[in-house]
């Protein structure tokens, strides 16, 4: 039996629905606008292979051109959202053509950010494939390119008409893949869900066998929880900082790696790992907690060594990083399972030991 889940998105300019649902994808044409021009489809070249027929099917009696991208964050670049929009005018998009992203993560950010600037601005839906993109890259608005200094440094906020979340897709993703996007979950939990949390802890064995109505459940809480964030805060003023837990140390490591080494959510991992020695030395969280965020990050590893990667590096990465601000990083810590602090009085001490203990960590691995 297919079991809905709608959860909505509240912002001052719009209204719009992320909805968690077993073969959502074959009901595409649901969800299109009435007055939809052209629809251009944004993907690579293996989830269209995967998918294709699936989204024209679900699209009914509307057609559809089809625009590649390569895919990878070494690709995430300007030029090639340049070079869709061209082949978009060539093929005679209006302001009343729709963009329709199927794919993961950088696929959505990507097809989300051309929208919100072709012709400056039209609609997006946003349709993702990877865990990762469903739980969190789709959901929310957040849309940009990265540069050499560091990732997601151009972008936009441009919230789509609807996410259509798919777990059915999931079954395709490589194993690695798979746990890159479980990492975004564990930070759900840590952040705004204790049961969340120990859902992933007590349920291993079903979570990395993708037992559907496991599956399904952590999915929709983790947009539950981003849904809520995005709702009370749209543009990163205040509460949706906290959806940045691990990403301001991991983003750093992916830069100083050059996108190639990690895949996002496994520098999520490390970095979240970093976020809760920082928070352990601080004294902001109890040893209990400090070392369950640690052993489920652990559980669901491994990730990639960080053999020949520097403290040094990294905080230089981090002072680049687009959350700070006068030269003040804000880091967002755990205080406990469910409940997280952004702080920006950190000394430059305790941010190294927490490097030195997570990088420890990782070559262990």
């Amino acid at each position: 039996m297919k079991v809905m889940s709608r959860y909505e998105v509240v912002t001052p300019l719009c209204t719009y629905f992320a909805i968690v649902e077993r073969g959502v994808i074959d009901r595409l044409s649901e969800f299109l606008p009435t007055a939809a021009g052209r629809i251009f489809v944004i993907s690579t070249r293996d989830v269209w292979g995967l998918y294709g027929q699936r989204v024209r099917a679900g699209l009914g009696s509307r057609s559809c051109e089809v625009l590649f991208f390569d895919g990878g964050e070494d690709n995430k670049r300007l030029s090639h959202i340049e070079r869709m929009a061209e082949q978009m005018v060539e093929q005679g998009a209006d302001r009343s053509s729709l963009i329709l992203a199927v794919g993961g993560g950088i696929v959505t950010d990507m097809a989300g950010f051309l929208a919100a600037i072709f012709m400056r601005g039209i609609p997006v839906i946003q349709v993702p494939t990877t865990l990762l993109a469903q739980v969190d890259a789709a959901v929310g608005g957040k849309t940009g390119v990265n540069l050499v200094a560091g990732k997601n440094l151009i972008g936009s906020f441009h919230q789509p008409l609807a996410v259509l979340i798919d777990p059915s897709v999931l079954k395709s993703l490589p194993d690695r893949e798979y746990r890159a996007g479980l990492y975004e979950i564990i930070k759900s939990g840590v952040i705004m869900s204790a049961p969340l949390f120990r859902l992933l802890s007590e349920r291993r064995k079903e979570v990395l066998s993708q037992t559907p109505d496991v599956v399904d459940e952590i999915i929709a809480e983790s947009v539950r929880i981003k849904a809520e964030v995005v709702s009370a805060d749209e543009r990163e003023s205040g509460l949706r900082r906290i959806l940045n837990f691990g990403h301001t140390f991991g983003h750093a490591l992916e830069a100083q790696t050059r996108y190639t080494k990690f895949l996002h959510g496994e520098a999520v991992s490390w970095g979240m790992r970093a976020a809760t020695y920082l928070a352990q030395g601080l004294d902001l969280i109890s040893p209990d907690d400090s070392r369950a965020i640690l052993h489920v990050l652990g559980e669901y590893g491994p990730i990639p060594d960080c053999d020949g990667i520097s403290r040094t590096e990294l905080q230089v990465r981090l002072l680049r990083d687009k959350k700070t601000i006068q030269n003040r990083i804000h880091f967002v810590l755990p205080v406990g399972i469910g409940k997280v602090d952004v702080r920006s009085d950190v000394p430059i001490a305790a941010v190294q030991h927490a490097i030195d203990r997570a990088l420890v960590d990782c070559r262990k691995a």
